[in-house]
C-alpha cells in the first residue's frame, strides 16, 4: 500500500493498488507493477516484471521475443507520471499526464521475457504544467533504453 506522504527528502514505495490510484492506465497498457522508491520533487525507481504472456511479445518477434523500444519509453512515462501525481499532490484529481516531446532516446540492450525492468526517473525541471524529464531502463544493472522527454499536466478531455 501507500504510505503516508513523505518529507521531501524522505523515500516511500508504492504497490500496485497505489499505482492504480495514481495512473489511469490499465491493462493491456499499464506497464509499471510496482515502485521500489519514490522520493517526492526528485526520482522515482519502479519495476515492470516482463512476462512472455505480453500480448506484444506474439509479434515482437515470433521465435525472438523483445520487449518493443518504444514500450519501455512508456514504461518509463508513466513511471514519471507517478512521480508528477505524487509530488504535486494530484492523485484522485482526475489530471492526467500527457507527453509532449520525446528527445535523445537510445536503446543499449535487448529486453527480453522472464526479466525484472527497472525503470529510473528524475525530474531536470518541474513547473506548474510542464515537466521534463530523464530516464532510464536497465536489467541487472545493464542499461536498455536511455532517454529526455517533456510531459504536459492537464484535465482529461470532456
Amino acid at each position: 500500500m501507500t504510505e503516508d506522504v513523505p518529507a521531501a527528502t524522505e523515500a516511500c514505495s508504492m504497490d500496485i493498488a497505489g499505482i492504480l490510484a495514481a495512473l489511469p492506465h490499465r491493462y493491456p497498457m499499464l506497464l509499471v507493477d510496482r515502485v521500489a522508491e519514490l522520493v517526492q520533487d526528485e526520482r522515482i525507481r519502479a519495476i515492470k516484471a516482463v512476462s512472455f504472456n505480453e500480448s506484444f511479445f506474439q509479434g515482437h518477434f515470433p521465435g525472438r521475443p523483445i520487449m518493443p523500444g518504444v514500450l519501455q519509453i512508456e514504461a518509463l512515462a508513466q513511471a514519471a507520471g507517478i512521480l508528477a501525481v505524487e509530488t504535486m499532490n494530484l492523485a484522485g484529481s482526475g489530471k492526467l499526464v500527457y507527453f509532449m516531446a520525446i528527445d535523445e532516446a537510445k536503446f543499449r540492450a535487448p529486453v527480453e521475457p522472464g526479466c525484472l525492468l527497472s525503470l529510473e526517473v528524475s525530474f531536470v525541471q518541474k513547473r506548474a504544467r510542464v515537466c521534463k524529464f530523464r530516464g532510464v531502463a536497465s536489467v541487472d544493472g545493464k542499461v536498455t533504453c536511455e532517454v529526455s522527454f517533456t510531459a504536459m499536466i492537464a484535465d482529461a478531455p470532456a
